[in-house]
């Protein structure tokens, strides 16, 4: 009799994942009945089985299947850490992580739910500790974090093995000090967060200081007092 997050496993056989041209979001290929698509991203999607809720499972494109092995030693390096998924198992084509409760700082800005200061704090200690442990904390967005019961958790360490700082994480922390006040509690367009970001990826940090580049987001923020 299985039991736990094998039950998912039949399901699991029916899907396909597919990677999509210049890094764009992966597609599914299949939808068998229990099995639901919770996040997609530019090498797997992220599915909870019904019969089996306490889990997720991470499902990686078939050119993509490489990046199990590396996420699977980053996950048994962290450990039991509160600060991200709990790690069960790996199969060739997919995670056996924890299902985390909590909406993502992305939709937390555009719900207008507010984050609070301790979250900012979390993802300092959790970036620390996993630098103690030899990995590299990259790829940290609003995305890549939950908001859980006031607390942050991390969902995505697909990156931590990289070398490199992209430093998106201290950009999003000096605009949270600096400018969250001005949109905390209101809901923001996805227009304008969709603007942000694409400029965010087009930004030439070496001849646009990250300064210049708040004060262009800043004319078009509708929420800007004065």
């Amino acid at each position: 009799m299985k039991r736990g997050w094998e039950v998912a496993i039949p399901s699991l056989s029916q899907v396909t994942v597919h990677s999509s041209p210049n890094n764009g979001p992966v597609t599914i290929q299949g939808h068998p009945e229990g099995l639901r698509c919770i996040g997609v991203g530019t090498d797997a999607a992220v599915f909870q089985y019904l019969e089996a809720p306490l889990y997720a499972f991470k499902i990686f494109a078939e050119d993509k299947r490489s990046k199990v092995e590396i996420e699977t030693n980053i996950y048994r390096k962290l450990g039991n850490s509160t600060y991200f998924p709990n790690f069960y198992a790996s199969t060739p084509e997919y995670l056996v992580l924890s299902y985390e409760e909590g909406i993502t700082l992305f939709d937390c800005v555009l719900q207008g739910v507010h984050i609070p200061c301790q979250v900012v704090d979390d993802v300092e200690e959790a970036r620390d500790y996993v630098r103690e442990i030899g990995l590299n904390p990259r790829d940290i967005h609003l995305k890549n974090i939950l908001l859980q019961n006031g607390r942050a958790k991390i969902i995505d360490v697909s990156e931590y093995a990289k070398p490199g700082n992209d430093f998106r994480w201290e950009h999003l922390r000096k605009g949270y000090e600096r400018h969250y006040h001005l949109i905390d509690g209101k809901c923001v367009p996805y227009w304008l967060v969709e603007t942000v970001r694409k400029w965010y990826n087009q930004w030439d940090k070496h001849h646009v200081s990250y300064e210049d580049f708040l004060n262009r987001i800043m004319k078009f923020n509708p929420f800007k007092r004065g």
